[in-house]
């Protein structure tokens, strides 16, 4: 299986929180292939600057000890977004699931409001 993981899925992954499952944990330990998206990255840096997460380290760094790969944004994921129907409003979920459609990937989430898109949901 080939693995997208939502933002908060990486942050718990790397801090070890409890709130991660350890059925969660599992299934990303043996992934084939896990991806954390530049559009997480993105996200993360802005809740940095504005005081409201605290990271250690670099994000690349981290995804790199984790042995998980990036996920750059291309033009194809941003054009995917276009056809997304209107279920969700957050910008930067709407960019992980038009990833997950255009690389055919399973997004581990914990948000419920991923459901109605078409694209194989793996919830925490």
């Amino acid at each position: 299986m080939r693995l997208l993981l939502d933002t908060h899925v990486f942050l718990w992954w790397w801090s070890g929180d409890r709130k991660l499952t350890a059925a969660t944990r599992g299934a990303i330990a043996q992934a084939r292939q896990v991806f954390v998206s530049a559009a997480s990255a993105w996200e993360i840096v802005i809740k940095l600057m504005l005081g409201k997460l605290r990271f250690d380290g670099t994000i690349t760094q981290a995804i790199a000890a984790c042995r998980f790969t990036e996920l750059p944004v291309t033009t194809r994921h941003a054009e995917a977004v276009r056809e997304l129907p209107q279920y969700h409003s957050d910008l930067f979920d709407r960019m992980l699931i038009a990833q997950a459609k255009v690389e055919v990937l399973t997004i581990v989430t914990h948000d419920r409001a991923f459901e109605p898109y078409p694209v194989p949901i793996a919830l925490t």
